[in-house]
């Protein structure tokens, strides 16, 4: 039977929906056509670049009618740029949208209905306190961000979701790399040095971090690079990364401090955090403020409550969390989240936390040898969500409650359903904006012991 759509095939496609990546989707006589950069409600002309057995691929040559959700686009980048999704529909469209994932999730995956509270966000502009800009060579030195599903770098310094002194710091690097010939990393050749400008910023504190990162050990005119760095408010440090593989990884682990602090601060709930190039931190810090307060409200302590914060990373739930309970276990199987997290405790001089470096099953073993059984227990698992085994050690555990927080709503909304089978309810969630502009969407969730 022949398929509806071929390639390269223009047809006229109204937009009913949008995708969990941000694309728009659309119905030609009965096949599911994507197309990004579309909105709920526009009527486009779609070139057609991919046809599937299932599915078409298309991109847009015009809008016909477009959505009332649209909105100019603020960013000269933005059709180029692989970061936003969102940047051409009002933001009270994208919560909507975003809020409807969640509740899609529960639904469809988790085969539950659990009340969805409204999304909250704190800032939808220069919210980022990490960037990490590809460096190349094209007619001069360039720098900025990567082409939609390419490595082809958009030559581009500001960003209207990170601060205005980052641009100010990638122009610097730039314009020292190409007074002092300094050339950047070609990733086909293995050949030159600077691979990454990598930059860091504590909101609270408004101490900035510069890494590079370099195919080598050592960085030429390191010196002067330092001291135009320096002139620059808040750049408190200046640091060399090394990495030579041959990797999409971007951060090798050997830092070597070439000017300043070894390490920046800031101020997340109250609680004071250091911040190293490979220490992992919130990235949108407001609003991951509130996020740590939904999963406290969700919490409820009174003091008197044992809380085991598993994935705890570097710690910075549990310590939010340590002035409302009696103890707090983290527990973590990367060592470097670790030892970031027992220096934050000893750094805000919090004395009811303990931090261990090991799996799940180990912790749900060595806190019943130690007869120690959590009131509530804190889940930040990553994307993939937690396997099976993990939510079978935590139910063991018998906790009154579980905070669950997620940056997936799909592997949220699995994981819940197991829960439910294991003695659970999922009495509510709130979905939390920590990427506006983006596709990308967090969830913290209720989930209590059946009565």
């Amino acid at each position: 039977m022949a398929l509806p759509l071929s390639k390269n095939q223009d047809i006229q496609l109204h937009i009913d929906s949008v995708t969990s990546e941000g694309s728009g989707v659309g119905r030609f006589d009965g096949m599911a056509v994507f197309v990004s950069g579309t909105a709920a409600g526009d009527t486009v002309t779609a070139h057609i670049i991919k046809v599937k057995k299932t599915y078409a691929v298309g991109i847009v040559k015009d809008i016909i009618t477009p959505s009332p959700d649209r909105i100019d686009v603020d960013c000269t980048a933005f059709r180029s740029c692989g970061g936003c999704s969102f940047r051409h529909i009002s933001y009270e469209a994208e919560k909507r949208i975003k809020t409807g994932w969640v509740k899609d999730a529960f639904l469809r995956i988790g085969h539950m209905n659990v009340p969805v509270r409204e999304i909250v966000t704190a800032n939808t502009l220069r919210y980022r306190n990490k960037a990490q800009y590809p460096v190349g060579f094209d007619n001069g030195i360039v720098a900025g961000f990567y082409a939609q599903k390419s490595h082809r770098i958009i030559n581009s310094a500001d960003c209207a979701l990170q601060p205005t002194e980052f641009a100010h710091i990638v122009d610097t690097v730039k314009s020292w790399m190409t007074e002092y010939k300094i050339l950047p990393y070609d990733a086909e050749t293995g050949q030159g040095l600077v691979r990454h400008i990598y930059i860091r910023k504590g909101f609270a504190t408004g101490e900035i971090m510069v890494c590079l990162v370099v195919n080598g050990s050592k960085l030429p005119y390191s010196d002067p690079l330092c001291e135009r760095l320096f002139k620059i408010e808040g750049v408190k440090s200046v640091i060399l990364n090394e990495n030579r593989e041959k990797t999409n990884v971007i951060l090798g682990k050997k830092c070597i401090t070439l000017g300043g602090e070894d390490c920046i601060e800031d101020i997340l709930c109250g609680v004071r955090v250091r911040i190293s190039p490979l220490s992992f931190y919130q990235v949108n810090r407001d609003t991951a403020e509130l996020l740590y307060k939904k999963a406290a409200e969700y919490a409820s302590l009174s003091g008197s409550e044992t809380v085991l914060d598993l994935y705890c990373g570097a710690g910075t739930i549990g310590l939010s969390m340590a002035d409302k309970a009696k103890k707090v276990i983290g527990v973590e199987i990367v060592p470097e989240a670790i030892e970031d997290a027992k220096k934050n405790a000893e750094l805000n001089k919090i004395e009811n936390c303990e931090f261990y470096c090991m799996d799940a099953g180990a912790a749900a073993k060595m806190l019943k040898e130690r007869d120690i059984r959590p009131d509530v227990i804190v889940l930040d698992p990553p994307r993939k969500g937690c396997s099976r085994d993990v939510l079978e050690y935590a139910v063991q555990m018998n906790p009154k409650k579980i905070v669950y927080v997620s940056c997936n709503a799909s592997t949220l909304a699995r994981d819940c359903e197991i829960l439910t089978e294991l003695g659970y309810t999922t009495r509510e969630a709130t979905p939390v904006d920590m990427f506006p502009k983006t596709h990308h969407v967090e969830c913290v969730a209720l989930v209590m012991k059946k009565l």
